[in-house]
């Protein structure tokens, strides 16, 4: 019984990193249906983000691996998130100045590992 990997990498979410990944620590090295579960009922703007990586490593997982996964042991082998683009824009102010601030976004990084399927044996 082998265990097989897949990732997914979602760019250029509109969220601090900090706040992302405070949401990425709750899914940490959990079952794939369980993270789901917690994400939804998660009240973070940065957990629909998340929850959708998670998803998206999930189906590269069962989807493009050669052979059968079992559903059952998908795990989050590994959650990272890291700062994205910084966009850089102007607000206006008084006395017709314009001052500076920064749009952040941040990159979430999800691998998940899953074991095969055991095939049964004909007698």
């Amino acid at each position: 019984m082998a265990t097989h990997f897949a990732h997914a990498y979602e760019k250029g979410i509109d969220s601090m990193p900090r706040k992302t990944s405070i949401v990425a620590a709750l899914v940490r090295d959990r079952y794939v249906a369980d993270a789901v579960v917690i994400l939804e009922n998660t009240p973070r703007r940065a957990a629909k983000a998340v929850r959708k990586a998670v998803e998206s490593a999930n189906a590269n997982l069962l989807n493009n691996s050669k052979v059968s996964i079992d559903p059952k042991t998908v795990r989050i082998s590994r959650i990272s998130v890291t700062s994205g683009t910084r966009m850089r824009r102007y607000k206006p102010a008084s006395r017709g100045r314009a001052l500076p601030f920064e749009k952040i976004s941040s990159n979430i990084f999800v691998e998940v590992a899953g074991e095969e399927k055991v095939k049964k044996e004909k007698k």
